[in-house]
């Protein structure tokens, strides 16, 4: 019988420190001198490009210095409503946003021009693409528009063993290739991964290794090659 394991440790908060730009390091200079009332910002690119770490990077700074937020997104359903005097609007997984949550993002698009807020966005694909309402896709193609490229593996590497520091836990280089070769390659999916490998590591008390990692797949159903 397994040892139901402790939770882990929470996320790391995401910031502008912790964001390895890779190739990405013009958007992040752009969002690290953005204020309140600047133009509109649209990022997009594919899962795991760093997108969602961004905008809450933004959120966090403004956060810290007093400026109030509104963040929504696909998976919350519209009505949506943000403060009254709002300094930043963001919205994520544009290109999931449905009839509803189109229309209840136009007014709040509306509405943050009228009171100088910044509004800040991403999706999967650019504006251009978008299969949303012509006067929001405009709206969000009409400011800043920045294309996210994913990291190189040696910065993918780098992230995940930066993780693994974080939470105090030894991974090999031998457990990367490991998962580089087996799963899907985007910073988002791997993580995930070392979530559950973290969690399976605790709960069986033992290294994490690669029998370890082809052992907790074949418990999952997963392939074992």
């Amino acid at each position: 019988m397994k040892q139901i394991p402790l939770a882990i440790g929470p996320e790391a908060a995401r910031t502008f420190e912790n964001f390895l730009p890779g190739p990405n390091a013009a958007v992040l200079a752009h969002l690290s001198a953005l204020g309140p009332g600047a133009p509109p910002v649209y990022l997009w690119g594919p899962p795991g490009s760093g997108k969602t770490h961004l905008l809450q990077a933004v959120v966090a700074r403004a956060q810290q210095q007093g400026e109030s937020t509104a963040w929504f997104e696909a998976a919350v359903p519209a009505p949506w409503d943000a403060p009254e005097h709002c300094d930043w609007i963001v919205f994520d997984d544009c290109q999931a946003f449905d009839e509803a949550q189109q229309q209840a993002a136009f007014a709040l698009f509306v509405a943050a021009g009228a009171q100088g807020a910044a509004v800040l966005a991403a999706g999967s694909v650019p504006p251009v693409d978008l299969g949303v309402r012509e006067d929001l896709r405009t709206r969000l193609g009409w400011g800043h528009v920045f294309a996210l490229q994913p990291l190189a593996e040696p910065e993918v590497r780098a992230a995940l063993r930066r993780e693994a520091d974080r939470r105090g836990t030894f991974l090999s280089d031998e457990v990367m290739d490991y998962l580089l070769t087996r799963f899907a390659r985007d910073l988002k999916h791997l993580m995930a991964q070392l979530d559950r490998l973290d969690e399976f590591s605790l709960s069986t008390k033992r290294a994490i290794t690669v029998p370890l990692l082809k052992q907790m797949l074949a418990e999952e159903g997963g392939s074992t090659p």
